[in-house]
């Protein structure tokens, strides 16, 4: 099962949309779901040369083949250095050994950069497109130095904006581009899409995932499995919680995990259950953790809803200090004992 098949009544939105382009489309909806992917079946099948009645790229063609390889001469990616299959060359700081980070934005030297692509004729004589992605990892700076580009259209010329967060993109951005809304795929096709791919236990990661199936089947096979249940083992004990003890246990899954921010990625999933946890005291059901909605329901009984509410809010500005430097097992401590009151009686 393709991304598109995800995304069926966008897909024929985009391809109804063929025989009168604008001249930049903004793609924009929940982080997860499929829209990048979207945009590029998108803009294979602009440049395909032999367009099946489907509207799916043929995949055959020499323009496909091109595209399989990675280097059409009509089409151009423009991401975070972060997000490039190789990042060791371009980039912003450095890392403590003395090496240059990857970008984690646009820069303003990769919209300069097109000048010659967008101003020379097209190869295949056919259309040439622009791929951002994502259109919010743009500054002011480079936001304005494509501002003339979208400002003077080009014959035959497409920008794809993709983003998941468009209001972070300047007004006048946005304003010149037609957007195309990506919703959430209906539950049972991304359950299904999850189960294709060969994810076990799918309705709880894409629960998990917040309804995003792609997110559902990066977070499936990343070891996340591993600081998720570290964390559960711990906030399910609820007034029983030891925060020294919890804090120590996750300091080390948290040193063991050698992916990203695993502090971070520790503190989004806590927000995840303590928004479940606010469910319970409702009688709701759960949003993310469906197999603990008995536990949940059991836990909400013995909270202080005020004190529940303040430590959310807490809870916003843990995440914010994951970013700088910290003693984590101090922090995991503080963050346990908030949690351990939240069980207290006023």
């Amino acid at each position: 099962m393709k991304t598109i098949d995800l995304h069926q009544t966008v897909w024929q939105q985009l391809l109804a949309r063929r025989a009168r382009l604008p001249h930049a489309l903004l793609l924009c909806g929940q982080q997860g779901i499929g829209k990048f992917d979207l945009a590029v079946a998108f803009a294979a099948s602009l440049l395909c040369e032999r367009l099946p009645v489907t509207g799916e790229a043929c995949g055959q063609c020499l323009a496909c083949g091109w595209l399989a390889q990675g280097n059409h001469p009509d089409l151009r990616l423009l991401q975070p250095q972060a997000l490039a299959p190789t990042a060791d060359d371009a980039g912003e700081g450095e890392d403590a050994k003395g090496t240059k980070k990857p970008s984690q934005q646009i820069t303003i030297d990769q919209v300069r950069a097109l000048d010659d692509f967008l101003h020379v004729g097209t190869h295949r004589h056919g259309a040439r497109v622009l791929l951002l992605n994502p259109a919010e990892a743009m500054n002011r700076a480079t936001a304005n130095a494509l501002l003339k580009s979208l400002e003077e259209p080009i014959v035959s010329t497409l920008f794809i904006l993709v983003s998941s967060n468009p209001n972070r993109l300047l007004p006048t951005i946005r304003s010149r581009c037609q957007t195309v809304s990506v919703p959430l795929p209906p539950r049972a096709i991304a359950v299904a899409w999850l189960r294709d791919a060969g994810v076990a236990e799918p309705d709880d990661w894409l629960a998990l995932a917040a309804g995003a199936p792609l997110l559902a089947l990066a977070l499936s096979s990343s070891g996340e499995r591993t600081v998720l249940e570290a964390l559960l083992a711990e906030v399910s004990s609820g007034a029983g919680v030891d925060p020294l003890a919890a804090a120590a246990r996750l300091e080390r899954v948290v040193k063991a995990d050698k992916r990203p921010a695993p502090l971070k990625r520790l503190l989004e999933w806590a927000q995840k259950w303590l928004f479940d946890l606010n469910l319970a005291t409702e009688a709701l059901p759960p949003r993310y953790f469906l197999r603990q909605a008995e536990l949940l329901q059991e836990l909400a009984q013995g909270t202080d809803r005020l004190r529940l509410l303040a430590f959310n809010r807490k809870a916003l500005q843990y995440k914010a200090q994951c970013d700088q430097p910290l003693n984590s097992r101090l922090f995991l401590e503080d963050f346990f004992l908030g949690y351990a009151r939240v069980f207290q009686s006023a």
